[in-house]
């Protein structure tokens, strides 16, 4: 191809052969015919091949015409989709933020967690659901943004991590009517006789649910226990058992699983907070989940 191929006659050619015909082009084009016409030729001038051949009142392609035809067509849809393109570009920047979610985590709370950083646009979310050590570890070598757990990072020479506090909430009792009314039967003592559903020992709950249970002197009759928090809600909204839930999600609990709250679990709370690998935040969504208080500690 050389130097003086034209841009402009190949569009004029991709006209003429879309349209089928030199007449049918210039009128597409509002241009006279003998101009389109001359365009054409000296395109083919320039590539030094014919791409057209009367046929009838109109013409058609030949087989080096079929070839630039193609080519042609590739190039003026890809030119059709370059100014939204640029438009998109000049006033829009994707921002993305890489989560990990601890499996002890509810996974409604992180919902609630999350609201402050996904109102805007142009965003791009990317949640990774594991085992809390192995998100920090994930954390630390830069492969995510930030973790969401209900515990803080502890502390590790070789990790520079920082936990910044999220949200507190007090933890209830919640089952379907079925269990509810049975349950709120001499609360909480009532744990006793029916099913229970509980996190696993991987959870920071489980030691202050265990430590409640001992103070009430109650000897829960444990029906499942679960890594994954979602699980645990789920089988519970099933009618498996009665199980504990942050208050801080009480009207998704009630919409979404269906089920009633029993009773407070008095002197429990479960914590949450969003570990990252600077102590002053710079990603701009992870900025926006921290209250106003940890924003500049």
């Amino acid at each position: 191809m050389g130097l003086d191929f034209n841009y402009r006659h190949l569009y004029y050619f991709w006209v003429v052969a879309k349209e089928g015909g030199m007449a049918r082009a210039a009128e597409r084009l509002d241009m006279a015919v003998q101009t389109i016409s001359a365009q054409v030729r000296e395109l083919e001038r320039s590539l030094g091949v014919t791409l057209l051949k009367p046929a009838g009142r109109g013409v058609v392609l030949t087989e080096a015409g079929n070839i630039a035809m193609q080519r042609a067509d590739a190039i003026f849809q890809l030119g059709e989709l370059l100014a939204p393109a640029v438009r998109d570009a000049d006033t829009s920047i994707e921002v993305r933020l890489k989560v990990g979610v601890a499996d002890s985590v509810p996974k409604l709370v992180v919902w609630r967690l999350m609201q402050p950083a996904i109102d805007g646009p142009n965003l791009r979310l990317l949640f990774h659901v594991d085992e809390f050590d192995d998100l920090l570890a994930d954390l630390a070598l830069h492969r995510l943004d930030v973790v969401l757990a209900d515990r803080a990072a502890p502390p590790n020479r070789n990790l520079r991590l920082y936990s910044h506090p999220l949200a507190s909430s007090p933890i209830s009792w919640w089952a379907l009517p079925s269990w509810a009314e049975q349950a709120r039967q001499d609360f909480p003592t009532s744990l006793a006789t029916i099913p229970v559903l509980l996190p696993t020992a991987h959870s920071a709950l489980r030691t202050r649910l265990d430590h409640w249970f001992e103070r009430h002197a109650i000897r829960p009759k444990i029906a499942g226990e679960f890594e994954d928090s979602a699980l645990l809600m789920s089988f519970g909204a099933s009618g498996m058992g009665v199980f504990p839930a942050p208050d801080l999600v009480h009207d998704e609990l009630r919409t979404s699983y269906g089920v009633q709250r029993l009773g407070v679990c008095a002197g429990v709370e479960e914590h949450f907070f969003a570990i990252a690998t600077e102590k002053k935040v710079t990603h701009p969504l992870v900025e926006r989940l921290l209250p106003a208080a940890s924003r500049s500690g």
